[in-house]
Parts: structure tokens; sequence; C-alpha cells
């Protein structure tokens, strides 16, 4: 059955608004979207492409596809049952994902209890309780990864600590690159914006140095706050089998799965991006042909609040104001 009368756009705008919660590097929030008839066409902003961290644009189209799943989420959750098109389009690379509603549908219970996470999804990026995440949420979290196409591996205690060094060693070759302290500076601070990370969602130092948090806190005035992190936490790797922008699209609905699953709930959840940022470290986390997209470290934490969002006024393109340029899903506006 094809649905002969399309949404009102008044629901798809608010499905964009809720799209806009997901997650993206350093809260660069890199998306654009279009409404066209029953479609929301959704696009990378090359603008918001960090160049240093991120050069091919791997974690921008991760963080579309985080993007992506956060609005496929909100068309079921508004009820209509969804149709997704990965890069529909040959002519236009620039275009990342179609998403469609095709026709009136209940949502179901597993649609409703990732829509009533969305809201309370955020990066913690505060110390964890000293205790173990249990079996089964971890189950949970793994077959939310699998349902989109994924792998999440949880470490074990040598894995663990070898992936945190491996995360350390990153953070000092990152650090090292011309300019990339310069555009982590770029994204934090207090000063009033819509994005990044603002100076009270950069959390501690931890006193143990342990955990190794990308370091906000450098740049915000004051005095340094340090607090001791878990000594042993609870990491995981989400991996894909191949590597090319289909598959980083499909790990960043994979990722938005796992992190609203892990909401839902109850647990606190950090990206550990440096390790898949350095290639020579992101190669070292699996065993080819499996390909390393995220890590995260995964426990119980306080709250800590989300992080601001940009309007709609600067994300949602009316027209023909969208045009292709490159590969793997990046859109011009003009």
């Amino acid at each position: 059955m094809t649905m002969s009368v399309p949404p009102a756009r008044g629901i798809l705008t608010e499905c964009v608004r809720v799209a806009t919660a997901a997650p993206s590097l350093h809260n660069s929030q890199p998306w654009l979207f279009r409404i066209v008839g029953a479609a929301i066409e959704v696009y990378a902003d090359p603008s918001r492409r960090l160049p240093v961290a991120d050069p091919d644009g791997r974690e921008q189209m991760l963080s579309v596809g985080a993007a992506v799943f956060t609005l496929r989420v909100a068309v079921r959750s508004a009820g209509y049952a969804v149709r997704v098109e990965g890069f529909p389009s040959a002519e236009n690379p620039a275009l990342a994902a179609r998403v469609t509603a095709v026709r009136p549908t209940r949502a179901d219970r597993d649609t409703e209890t990732l829509a009533a996470a969305i809201p309370h999804r955020h990066t913690n990026r505060a110390p964890f309780a000293n205790v173990p995440v249990p079996p089964e949420p971890l189950r949970q979290i793994r077959a939310a990864a699998r349902r989109e196409g994924a792998a999440l591996t949880v470490a074990d205690a040598h894995a663990r600590d070898a992936i945190l060094e491996m995360a350390r060693s990153a953070d000092r070759r990152l650090k090292a690159r011309p300019d990339y302290l310069a555009e982590l500076s770029h994204w934090t601070g207090s000063q009033v914006r819509h994005d990044g990370v603002p100076s009270w969602a950069v959390g501690p130092w931890d006193a143990l140095e342990t955990v190794p948090i990308r370091d906000f806190g450098q740049f915000v005035p004051g005095p340094r706050t340090s607090e001791p992190f878990e000594p042993h936490p609870t990491i995981v790797v989400l991996a894909t089998d191949s590597d090319t922008p289909r598959d980083w699209l499909r790990a960043g609905q994979a990722l938005q799965r796992v992190l609203l699953t892990a909401t839902w709930l109850g647990l606190a959840t950090t990206p550990i991006s440096q390790p898949v940022e350095v290639p020579s470290v992101r190669r070292m986390l699996t065993t080819p042909p499996a390909r390393a997209q995220m890590v995260l470290r995964i426990g119980y934490g306080r709250m800590a609040g989300r992080t601001p969002r940009r309007p709609l006024t600067e994300v949602l393109l009316a027209g023909d104001n969208v045009t292709g340029r490159g590969t793997g899903g990046v859109a011009t506006a003009r």
C-alpha cells in the first residue's frame, strides 16, 4: 500500500527537529535536511567537517548516520512506516540518505522505547560509578548494533587496558598535528552559540589519568577541576565489515541505536574517538576485514545535561538550495 497523501509538513518538520538531537564529533552537528513530499533528504554539511581530526569525513558520516537513525525513529514514532535509502542518487553523491514516510502505521514498542530515550541521550564526560556493567545490558546493546549491520565487542580486561593505552597514544599524536588544538578550541567555549562543547559540558580531568577523555577543558577559563575516574571502565568497540562511506553511514545508525538503547537502560556513555582518528592506531583495534568505527566508554554516571542544538532555520533547507560536490555525502548549501 502506497500513501496517497503525505504527512503534513509540520509533522515532518518536527521529525527533523528531533533528528538534530543526534550526537556528532565536537557537537559540530554537520547535517542538513530537506523535505520533499513525504521524504526527508539528509545531507552532510561540508562547512562543518573537521579537517584535522576527520580529514576523510568518516566521523562526519557517522554523525549524519546517527541523525538518519534518529529521524527514522521520529517518523516511526509519528505513526508512519519508513523506507530508508542510503546514497540514493548516483548523480548526486551529496545526498547521504532519503527517509520516506510510506504509509500510516502504529509505532511498535521498540520504537516507542527508542523515541523516549532521544531527549535524554547525551555525552557524559564525568566519572562513572566504579561498578561493572552487568551482562544483560551489554547483551542488549550488542544486539542493538547487530540490528543495524554492525558489531559491538566488549573489551575484556587485557583488551581494555590495551585500548586505553592506544587512546592515550593517539591523543598525543593528534595534539602533535598542526592546527589540531586550534580546531579543538574553535568548538569549545562559553560564548553564546548553538553548537560545540560549552564550558559546563567539558567535565573534569581524570585525576588518575586512566580514561583519555578529549581535553576540551584546556580552553575553558578558570582553574582546572579534576576527579578520579573509574579505574576499570567498560570499553566497547563498534565495527563494520568494510570501510566505505556506506559503511560509515551504517555505523552511525548503529551507533545511535546503541546509544539510545544504553540511555533507556540507564547507562551513561562517552565516545573515545582518538584511537579511530589515527589510522595506524585504528588498524590495531580490530582483526581484518573488520574496521573499527568508534570506541565507547559505558557505565553508570550522574546526569550531565544535553549540549545545545542548531535551530531549524540553519539546518532545514528549502527548494533547490542544495548542490552536490565530491563524494561521501557532501553537500553545499547555496
